[in-house]
C-alpha cells in the first residue's frame, strides 16, 4: 500500500508539471504548474523558480495564467545544463524540480538588444542593431484579420522596432472598442484591478512572438494619456501590480523593449516621482535588463537617469542628434518626428519628403529615427473593415506613404557600412550638412535638401578612396570615376536628397 501511495504522489507530481527538456539560447523555457484557483490567485498565490547553471543562479517570478495555470519563464543566456526549483507559499507549487538543456543559438536568434559602445545598439551576440522603427499604437487591439495585414506589411523590411501600446488607446482614429480588457470587470470603468484578464495579456504575446518571427523589436508602452477606461487613473500600488505582472508575463521575451509612457508629461495623473520609481521598479525587477526609455510630449525626460538606457525623443529636430548625444551619453531615438500623412493635426500631415529628410539627417548626426503613417483612406472600406479610419499609426494594416521604401534604402546603407558610424567633428562642422564615418575608412556624407553644385571634401593624404553619389530620394547610388584622397573637389548633380558614400580602397 505504501508503495502504491508512493507511486500515486510521484505521478501526480509528474501530472502537475510541463516544460521542455531543451530550448535554445535566448529562446523561452517555460514551466506549466496546475494549482489552486480558489480565491484570487493573482494575489493570494506568490511564485517564483530559481535557475541554476553551477556557476550562474537566476531566480524569476511566475504568473497566473488562468483556469488553474501558473507558469514560470525563464530565457537562458548561457548554454548548457540547468536545474531549477519553484518556490511558492502554495503546497501544490513549492519545491517542484527540473532540469533542461540550452543549446546554442541559430543563425537568426541574435538574442536580445543592448547597449553597445555608449551611443549604440548590438545584439547579444554581438551583431549591430541599427534602430529603425515605427509606431502602430493600439496595433494588438485589432483582432486577427487586420492585425495580419499589419504583419504582412511588415514583412517587407522596413522596420526592426514596433512603438506598441500594452492598453488600449482613445483617440482620433482610434475609437473603437479593444476586444478584451485587462482586467475582470465591466467596461467602460467598473474593473476589479486585483484580477487581470489572462486572454489580454495572451494576445500581446502573440504578437511580440510574431514581430519576434520578423526580426522586430517589441518597444512596449507601459503608460499613456489617452484613455476612457481609468487604465491612466489607477494608484500606485495597482500600477506595481500590473508592472510585476507584465514583467513576469512578457520579460522572457528576447525582443521586448520597455518605454515608460508615450508622452509622459501629459499624464497629468502622475508626477515626477512616479516615473522615477517605475524606471527605478523596471530595473530591479526585469531579470534580463530589457532596454528602458521614457517618451515625451512637450517636456523632454531628464535622460541622465543612470536606469534609462537610451533616450526617447519626441521633436523633429532630428538634426541635433549630435548635440544630445554629447548631453546624455548614450543612445539617442527620435521615435517622433512628426507622422507622413494627410490629417489636419500638424504632427500628421508631414510630407513623404520631409521624413525621408529627418530620418537622413538624424542618422548623419549620430542618432536614430522612427516612422509613423497617418494617412485617411477610403481604401480601407474596399478590403472589408467597417472604418475608413485605418491609420497605420493607430491600428496598423498597410502602408499608403512614400517614405518606408527610402527608410528601407537607407537603412540597407547604414547595416552595410564596415562598423557604427560617428559624427564628424571637424573645422567644417558649421556647414549646413552633416557626416559620420567609421575610422578613416568610410564617410557618408548628406546635404539636406540643399542643391550644390560641388563639394570640396577633405580626405587623408595617404589614403585612396572611391566615391559614390547617393540620391535618397531616387534610391539610386552613382560611382564617381576615378580615386580620391586628400582634399578632392567633387561634382554633384545639383538634386536635393544628395548624399556621398565615401569608401577607402583595400590595399
Amino acid at each position: 500500500m505504501r508503495r502504491l501511495i508512493l507511486l500515486l504522489t510521484v505521478l501526480l507530481s509528474f501530472l502537475s508539471i510541463s516544460a521542455q527538456n531543451k530550448v535554445e539560447r535566448w529562446r523561452i523555457y517555460e514551466i506549466s504548474l496546475n494549482g489552486d484557483s480558489n480565491g484570487n490567485p493573482f494575489t493570494d498565490v506568490q511564485l517564483s523558480a530559481t535557475f541554476s547553471n553551477g556557476e550562474h543562479l537566476k531566480t524569476v517570478s511566475g504568473f497566473y495564467d488562468g483556469n488553474g495555470i501558473y507558469k514560470i519563464r525563464f530565457m537562458p543566456q548561457i548554454t548548457g545544463s540547468w536545474t531549477y526549483t519553484t518556490s511558492s507559499n502554495s503546497k501544490a507549487l513549492q519545491n517542484k524540480k527540473g532540469k533542461f538543456e540550452c543549446y546554442s543559438n541559430t543563425e537568426t536568434n541574435h538574442g536580445p538588444v543592448v547597449v553597445k559602445n555608449t551611443f549604440n545598439f548590438a545584439y547579444a551576440d554581438g551583431k549591430p542593431h541599427y534602430s529603425f522603427g515605427t509606431t502602430c499604437y493600439g496595433w494588438v487591439h485589432q483582432g486577427d484579420s487586420l492585425a495580419s495585414l499589419t504583419l504582412k506589411t511588415l514583412a517587407n523590411g522596413y522596420f526592426n522596432k514596433m512603438r506598441m501600446c500594452i492598453f488600449p488607446k482613445d483617440y482620433d482614429w482610434n475609437k473603437n472598442e479593444p476586444a478584451l480588457y485587462p482586467f475582470e470587470g465591466k467596461p467602460l470603468t467598473d474593473w476589479d484591478y486585483t484580477k487581470f484578464n489572462p486572454e489580454y495579456f495572451q494576445n500581446i504575446e502573440k504578437r511580440i512572438e510574431q514581430l519576434d518571427s520578423l526580426g522586430i523589436e517589441a518597444d512596449l508602452i507601459i503608460f499613456h494619456p489617452y484613455d476612457r477606461w481609468g487604465f491612466k487613473k489607477m494608484d500606485r500600488k495597482t500600477n506595481d501590480f500590473y508592472i510585476n505582472y507584465i514583467i513576469a508575463r512578457f520579460a522572457a521575451y528576447k525582443n521586448v523593449w520597455w518605454s515608460m509612457a508615450n508622452e509622459y508629461d501629459f499624464m497629468n495623473e502622475k508626477k515626477m516621482d512616479d516615473w522615477t520609481h517605475f524606471i527605478k521598479l523596471f530595473a530591479e525587477k526585469d531579470p534580463y535588463n530589457h532596454l528602458r526609455s521614457i517618451h515625451n510630449g512637450t517636456k523632454i525626460f531628464d535622460h541622465t537617469n543612470p536606469l534609462l538606457s537610451h533616450a526617447s525623443i519626441q521633436n523633429d529636430e532630428t538634426f541635433k542628434a549630435k548635440e544630445l548625444r554629447l548631453k546624455y551619453k548614450k543612445p539617442i531615438i527620435y521615435d517622433e518626428c512628426r507622422y507622413e500623412g494627410n490629417i489636419n493635426w500638424s504632427w500628421g500631415n508631414l510630407t513623404a519628403e520631409e521624413m525621408v529628410n529627418k530620418f537622413w539627417r538624424g542618422i548623419t548626426n549620430g542618432g536614430f529615427v522612427g516612422h509613423g503613417e497617418t494617412y485617411v483612406n477610403e481604401s480601407s472600406v474596399k478590403r472589408g473593415f467597417k472604418s475608413q479610419d485605418i491609420l497605420w499609426w493607430s491600428k496598423g494594416g498597410v502602408l499608403r506613404g512614400q517614405s518606408h521604401e527610402r527608410i528601407k534604402f537607407l537603412k540597407n546603407i547604414i547595416e552595410t557600412a564596415p562598423g557604427y558610424l560617428t559624427p564628424v567633428v571637424n573645422f567644417e562642422s558649421w556647414m549646413p550638412y552633416s557626416a559620420v564615418s567609421y575610422k578613416d575608412e568610410y564617410f557618408l556624407n548628406y546635404y539636406n535638401m540643399d542643391q550644390p553644385l560641388s563639394q570640396i571634401v577633405n580626405l587623408p593624404e595617404k589614403s585612396k578612396y572611391l566615391v559614390e553619389i547617393i540620391n535618397a530620394w531616387d534610391m539610386t547610388i552613382t560611382p564617381v570615376n576615378g580615386e580620391f584622397s586628400g582634399k578632392s573637389l567633387i561634382q554633384l548633380p545639383q538634386k536635393p536628397f544628395t548624399a556621398l558614400r565615401i569608401t577607402k580602397i583595400s590595399k
